[in-house]
């Protein structure tokens, strides 16, 4: 699926640490320690990205997880405060399953799914996380799930029928 990518400067960011990391590399003299980190940046409008960054200190590699998640920026296809269709996204051995929910639901999702849902703009959603509860895969996951989202414009459109027609 081609995600299109979108230029982070239109936008009024907000970010959110996800996760930080230390890494140990063994070499001769002993442990080099490194730190990497898990930013998701969305404008709670239907735009979120993630990205990662490591570095020898912390606050470095969260700077740098916040410019690659500005890069990799995409567009939500949401419905109001909601989903306009239920939808599974898979990373790695990560799965998440997200499920529209009726206003007034609320964000029912575990930490790394509900900061991707709420930074993207989304305040009513049911998810389950399927598969690995490793942060990345699970954050990967829910930004594929994401991407898949279609309106109702595009699925008419494929359908060869009218808006109208597709909602009864």
């Amino acid at each position: 699926m081609e995600r299109s990518l979108i230029n982070a400067a239109e936008f009024d960011l907000e970010e959110r640490v996800v996760a930080i990391n230390r890494v140990a590399k063994v070499v001769k003299g002993g442990r080099n320690f490194r730190f990497s980190a898990l930013v998701v940046v969305g404008d709670r409008n239907g735009h979120v990205g993630v990205g990662t960054g490591k570095a020898l200190e912390v606050p470095e590699a969260i700077r740098k997880a916040t410019q690659d998640a500005k890069k990799h920026l995409i567009e939500v296809n949401l419905l109001e405060t909601s989903i306009p269709h239920q939808v599974t996204g898979v990373f790695g051995s990560g799965r998440v399953f997200l499920k529209p929910a009726s206003a007034g639901t609320g964000v029912i999702a575990g930490g790394t799914v509900r900061a991707v849902c709420e930074l993207a703009g989304i305040s009513d959603i049911r998810t389950k996380n399927l598969g690995s509860n490793n942060p990345r895969n699970t954050v990967n996951a829910t930004i594929d799930a994401l991407s898949q989202l279609k309106t109702v414009e595009s699925v008419a459109r494929l359908r060869n029928k009218s808006v109208d027609e597709i909602l009864g």
